[in-house]
């Protein structure tokens, strides 16, 4: 079992930037930790993963350019930096952990169902 704890969300406005932090009990097992949100009435989106191992990244077109997905191995940490931030952006962000056994084109993918542990999620206000 592998606990997920995210931090780092809030209020900020329009054009402005946030970072989120992703602390994992343990990465030994995982191939990779994504990030997904969630707004209102919405399904739950994939926006980034980043593999444990050697660190690929990968992006939904969505948040390309604006967000980005790094880690720190020493800390189990993922963090996800949200750069000129738009009300649309709004919504539950959650991170989440694919097993080592996930093939890379899931990851890839950023699928909700190729993930198998999640942090409760933490709160992304974006408004004026």
């Amino acid at each position: 079992q592998v606990h997920l704890a995210e931090s780092g969300g809030g209020l900020v406005q329009p054009g402005g930037s946030l970072r989120l932090s992703c602390a994992a009990s343990s990465t030994s097992a995982l191939g990779a930790i994504g990030w997904f949100r969630q707004a209102p009435g919405k399904e739950r989106e994939g926006l980034s993963s980043i593999t444990v191992r050697d660190g690929k990244t990968f992006y939904k077109d969505s948040v390309k350019g604006r967000f980005t997905i790094s880690r720190d191995n020493a800390k189990n940490t993922v963090f996800l930096q949200m750069n000129n931030l738009k009300p649309e952006d709004t919504a539950i962000y959650y991170c989440a952990a694919a097993t080592d056994a996930t093939p890379l084109f899931h990851i890839a993918n950023i699928r909700t169902r190729s993930y198998d542990y999640w942090g409760q999620g933490t709160q992304v206000t974006v408004s004026s």
